[in-house]
């Protein structure tokens, strides 16, 4: 039977122990708020707009919450004036703690700024000032005063070095920031440090430029240098058409008040990197084969330190300055990436000289061998790979590597050495050709690379399940790792942002790793593909991309669904508030296509080939019949797209009659599928035909959807649950997670642990059997040459969170929860943290023979719900917080055989009673 907790009345019972109302407890002022952050980052130094301040408030008190803030903002600075305070909030009676919008007087850009922040708890207590924490403001276009720069070349994968030489002036250095943009790639060093890095991947209107702090970099009256390596390598996968460009900025501040700028011009220098010219890796993503030349390496060697003889480089070619020739704006990339540096597990030497080393795990990395003694013109052949073969060698096969020449190539110099590639690919093994040496694994490593995700925030789970605890990790790391400068479709062969496969990542990559910075600029930018693209409402299937308009009819449904997850999680009303005219524009664009006849919407326009009027499921469509032009999935996808924006209408106060003209329209679409796509047994077919006939398949997507979006009549769900469990798994890594979350709603968690845990059949667990370390493509990918490294199927780490550990966020910017440990499955106890942008949520239940018992730590400013199943149908003894401080949780009632209470902040146990 479908549960439907908001819906379903709550018994009130007397319970031994529980008081009616407990007395409120507490009297220490709260603590000084921790985790500052601006726009969801600890220490931005580019922030556009209003800086949204967040904080989590802390107290010793239980049950507490926060019903007050105050911010201050202070400008920082050296020279006459100094630092000095520009903006007080005042105390703003609300319990809002995340993306709280700056409301002062403008501020410059390219500045700096502290802030704090206090808080006051539900006697009128206040907290002590938070730490000191830091921004910058970004810079805008005018402000640059930088031209465009770039080799004069016709290499079509250029890697260019450049450099400027300069003075620092006398006074000592105070700060120093220095902007960087460029198309595609580029590594930023001063005096020979790297203190930046960053990729472009946007058309040339919509630039992306960093900045990074430089200020340890520059002494007084010292040379220094700037050097850049920029790598274009122009359109692929992920990389639209464009064109090679460099754009610097340096801001040098003094103690005396002086500031000194450097900025890209034509006195800079440029040459040619030590790259080999080679043929690209595939035809999809058009990344190039690398291969280094290490004798120009070491002819180069101090490039980008001062005193470096550059008098055989080039002047650059100057295309003007910024905004100049195809460069019209930039804006600050707010996302970085992450970097560490791993060795092999283990090191193999083959009879032919060849040593493979084995990383232990597919990972997005870019390889990296020392040698010891290189001979000059000596030259090593490399190859990364997904698969060794029988004999220990990596198979170099297109099957096995997506269609992927994964080789690399290096030319030594004499004496000792390292050769590192650049642009990052998925590997798992690294075979190094006759080395001329011992290598060991002390001498091969791999930098490793992914969104960069505050560690403290990563996802936990630990049950009396190993297989379901190696599932949850496996998602959790192929979310991590799928999540680069934008979300991917694989690491090696396509890397672009496809819509579908961006829903799935940013879902699991919040769930696991607590990071919404990505998932909010892939939400712009699908936004943006809307206005560059699709007058009539739809998006890019891929956005950014090199083959421009392109687009997959249900990717472009997912969207409203996507941007409302994401503002329940967060409470980013900026982003809703920016992005809510795509989500209108895509519920546009499906009502338009409802044919008044079925009241269905029917041949929904967009997609090509295979997938005209929808992609359904990929790549295996289990049976599903495609000969409809009313699909079942894209009508239920639709319904869910019209109420998800009614949603974020209401969300923004938009006028009530928009949001309920869009519920209207989806209570109508919802009563025809129900109607007209449902057979006399309850369950639903595929869809129409042309001709106004059901299909005669009822697959178990078209099912699953049905209940997992809420369409189905409650009567009728016990039906379809038994349908979906027959089929075990039919649906792709791309949609199966809505298979677990119609079986939970059909209250069969059983399955769900099944479904996860089977490594007999389709799904997670049997990757994991099957030796992978990666979400699949495909559950049949070793078979049929897909990818082994597809963040998609990582989505169901949500299910699993909300289902198995029975974590469920219910309150925009999780302050409130709902806590549900499963019942009748085959798990005895679970334990977990979910970071919120609350704070971290732990969860942990434990059966026993006498019932089960739960443990909850809940940050301050939330109130959960918790259900605790009954045992024999007695309620649990409960202690700890209650709401506002009371003195225990307060016992709700009973519903559907839990007990019912709600908890306030603090560490609440509920054990049966015996």
């Amino acid at each position: 039977m479908l549960l439907a907790a908001a819906l379903l009345p709550v018994v009130s019972t007397a319970a031994p122990g529980h008081a009616a109302a407990a007395e409120p407890r507490g009297g220490h002022a709260p603590l000084a708020p921790a985790d500052l952050t601006v726009g969801d980052r600890a220490r931005p130094l580019d922030v556009e707009g209003a800086p949204l301040f967040g904080w989590r408030p802390r107290d010793v008190d239980p049950g507490e919450r926060q019903t007050a803030y105050q911010i201050r903002v202070a400008r920082t600075g050296a020279g006459p004036g100094g630092s000095r305070q520009v903006w007080d909030s005042g105390k703003v009676v609300s319990a809002r703690q995340a993306y709280v919008a700056y409301d002062g007087p403008d501020l410059p850009g390219g500045t700096g700024y502290t802030w704090t922040v206090r808080t006051w708890d539900r006697t009128g207590a206040a907290s002590p000032w938070a730490a000191r924490a830091a921004f910058d403001t970004g810079i805008s276009d005018a402000t640059w005063q930088a031209s465009w720069i770039r080799r004069t070349t016709g290499d079509k994968d250029d890697y260019t070095l450049a450099r400027k030489e300069f003075t620092v002036g006398a006074s000592p250095v105070v700060r120093a920031r220095l902007y960087v943009a460029a198309s595609q790639q580029y590594r930023a060093y001063v005096n020979g440090r790297l203190v930046d890095r960053g990729a472009a991947y946007a058309y040339p209107d919509e630039g992306y430029y960093q900045a990074g702090d430089v200020t340890r970099d520059l002494k007084a009256g010292r040379p220094a240098a700037i050097g850049v390596l920029a790598h274009w390598y122009g359109p692929g996968q992920g990389r639209p058409a464009g064109e090679p460009g460099l754009l610097a900025r340096l801001v040098v501040e003094h103690a005396d008040g002086s500031r000194q700028v450097v900025v890209s011009d034509g006195s800079w220098r440029v040459a040619r990197g030590p790259w080999l010219s080679l043929p690209y890796r595939n035809d999809d993503g058009r990344d190039y084969i690398e291969g280094v030349d290490g004798r120009t390496v070491q002819r180069q060697r101090g490039w980008n330190r001062p005193g470096f003889d550059a008098s055989s480089w080039q002047s650059p070619q100057v295309v003007g300055v910024h905004p100049a020739g195809g460069f019209s704006h930039l804006r600050s990339q707010q996302t970085r990436l992450a970097y560490r540096t791993v060795r092999p597990v283990t090191v193999t030497r083959l009879d032919s000289g060849a040593v493979v080393a084995d990383f232990g795990t597919i990972i997005p990395a870019v390889p990296q061998v020392r040698f010891a003694r290189g001979v000059s013109g000596r030259t090593i052949d490399m190859r990364a790979g997904y698969v060794r073969n029988a004999d220990g060698t990596v198979s170099d096969s297109a099957h096995d590597n997506q269609k992927t020449d994964l080789s690399y190539q290096y030319i030594q110099h004499d004496g000792a050495q390292t050769f590192q590639a650049y642009t990052y690919e998925g590997f798992r093994y690294l075979q190094i050709d006759d080395p001329g040496e011992p290598l060991s694994a002390s001498s091969i490593a791999a930098v490793v690379q992914h969104t960069d995700a505050d560690p403290a925030r990563a996802a936990t789970f630990r049950s009396s399940d190993p297989t379901l605890d190696a599932v949850a990790e496996l998602m959790r790391r192929s979310a991590l790792y799928d999540s680069q400068e934008q979300f991917l479709d694989t690491p090696t062969r396509e890397k672009g942002q496809f819509l579908g496969d961006s829903v799935d990542v940013s879902r699991a990559l919040m769930a696991g790793s607590g990071d919404r910075a990505l998932t909010a600029r892939a939400i712009r930018e699908f936004a943006e593909s809307q206005q560059r693209y699709w007058p009539d409402g739809r998006m890019n299937a891929v956005y950014p991309n090199g083959d421009g308009k392109r687009d997959i009819p249900d990717y472009t449904e997912m969207f409203p669904g996507w941007v409302w997850e994401y503002y329940l999680n967060s409470g980013d009303r900026a982003t809703l508030a920016a992005t809510y005219p795509a989500s209108a524009a895509v519920a546009d664009y499906i009502r338009r296509y409802i044919d008044p006849a079925t009241g269905l919407v029917t041949k929904l326009a967009g997609g090509s080939g295979a997938y005209q009027y929808g992609i359904i499921d990929w790549p295996n469509r289990y049976g599903y019949d495609t000969d409809t032009t009313a699909r079942t999935t894209v009508n239920i996808l639709a319904v869910d797209a019209l109420r998800r924006t009614a949603d974020q209408a209401a969300a923004l106060g938009r006028p009530k009659a928009e949001a309920d003209a869009l519920r209207a329209d989806a209570a109508k679409l919802a009563e025809a599928v129900n109607d007209r796509l449902r057979r006399p047994d309850s369950l639903y077919t595929d869809g129409l035909k042309a001709d106004g006939t059901q299909s005669a398949h009822a697959s178990q997507i078209a099912n699953a959807y049905a209940v997992a979006f809420g369409i189905a009549p409650e009567g009728s769900v016990d039906t379809i649950a038994d349908h979906l469990v027959s089929l075990k798994l039919q649906m792709g890594p791309m949609t199966a997670n809505w298979l677990l979350t119609a079986l939970h709603r059909a209250g069969r968690d059983d399955q769900v642990l099944a479904r996860i845990t089977d490594r007999t059949s389709l799904g997670w667990a049997n990757i994991l059997a099957r030796g992978g370390t990666f979400t699949w493509e495909s559950w049949e990918a070793p078979d049929d040459g897909q990818s082994l490294s597809h963040g998609w199927g990582a989505t169901a780490l949500v299910d699993l969170q909300q289902d198995l550990l029975g974590l469920n966020v219910t309150g925009t910017a999780a302050t409130t929860l709902r806590i549900r440990p499963p019942r009748d499955t085959e798990l005895t106890h679970a334990e977990g943290t979910v970071w919120t942008q609350a704070g971290t949520v732990g969860v942990r239940w434990n059966t026993t023979a006498h019932g089960t018992q739960v443990k909850v730590d809940i940050p301050v400013n939330v109130t959960a719900e918790v259900e605790v199943p009954l045992a024999d149908g007695r309620v649990p003894k409960a202690s700890g917080a209650g709401p506002d401080g009371a003195s225990a949780p307060r016992f709700e009632g009973v519903r559907n055989g839990r007990a019912i209470y709600m908890v306030g902040s603090g560490h609440s146990t509920f054990t049966p009673a015996v």
